[in-house]
């Protein structure tokens, strides 16, 4: 069987994974959860990701990300190719730890950022016991509904942002929306061609690449009309760093415009844009 095709390209979404060789242990401890996130931390601020949930599991780990650039790939490599570096001198081994390459499906966020967010989450939950969700301690779940502080490199405003705009009962309203989503069926079972998710109109925009057309630099046509970002940033007040980091949310939460998008009109590199999307 052939390899699936990756697709990549600026402000795609996707959900990632990464199993150990033969069902080996890929993190036999706390220290070893401990490097891994601070490898992904390292990862995510280098190449401007932005992490919208994840979870740790013993054999294999999940995560949800979004990209400014088309730089999946490399930041796979560096995140698998730094950890497996630090288990091996952890553990006196050597060679891969991780089976093959990783696995991601292209998603479309409007439609599947939710889903596939929660359906990360409860990995650790099981025979339908929720206790693992407020205990379990490797996962996004309780930064995201705010039982702990969030890290830097967790994006969380997305993901809320379906329950409403910077309401403050969107955490508890995504925290009842993860626990109605115990067992129900893996929103990948409905993905199409081993790596795309989405409706019959994304997968008609993603359907040339599939046949071997190069994908454009910008991506799928944007769906919906959106004001410019010279409309959304012409009245914002010299150094008022306040209202521009509120305009880059806006910009890239309600419009969906790509953080190389926004970095390139407002002069700033896209992981800075990145951090800002990332704060609070």
């Amino acid at each position: 069987m052939s390899r699936p095709v990756r697709i990549e390209f600026p402000g795609a979404c996707y959900h990632v994974t990464s199993k150990g060789t033969k069902g080996r242990t890929v993190f036999a401890g706390k220290e070893d959860r401990i490097t891994f996130l601070s490898v992904l931390e390292s990862v995510t601020s280098r190449f401007g990701w932005l992490l919208h949930s994840y979870v740790l599991m013993d054999d294999h780990y999940h995560l949800v990300v979004e990209v400014p650039e088309a730089n999946l790939s490399k930041g796979m490599r560096q995140l698998n190719g730094v950890y497996t570096q630090h288990f091996n001198r952890r553990h006196d081994e050597e060679g891969p730890i991780f089976q093959g390459r990783f696995k991601s499906v292209l998603f479309e966020k409007e439609a599947y950022l939710l889903p596939l967010c929660r359906h990360v989450v409860l990995n650790p939950v099981r025979n339908g016991s929720l206790g693992a969700l407020k205990t379990y301690r490797w996962s996004s779940h309780r930064a995201t509904v705010g039982d702990i502080n969030k890290s830097n490199f967790l994006s969380v405003d997305s993901v809320l942002g379906f329950f409403g705009k910077r309401d403050k009962d969107n955490p508890e309203r995504y925290r009842r929306y993860v626990r109605d989503g115990v067992g129900l069926e893996s929103p990948l079972n409905q993905r199409s061609h081993q790596v795309l998710l989405g409706s019959p109109r994304f997968l008609n925009e993603m359907q040339p690449v599939l046949n071997g057309v190069k994908m454009a630099k910008r991506g799928p046509k944007q769906a919906k009309r959106r004001r410019s970002l010279n409309t959304l940033f012409k009245n914002i007040g010299e150094g008022n760093r306040v209202e521009r980091n509120e305009v880059i949310k806006r910009a890239h939460l309600d419009y969906s415009y790509t953080l190389m998008e926004i970095g390139d009109h407002i002069g700033l590199h896209y992981t800075t844009v990145s951090k800002v999307i990332n704060s609070r």
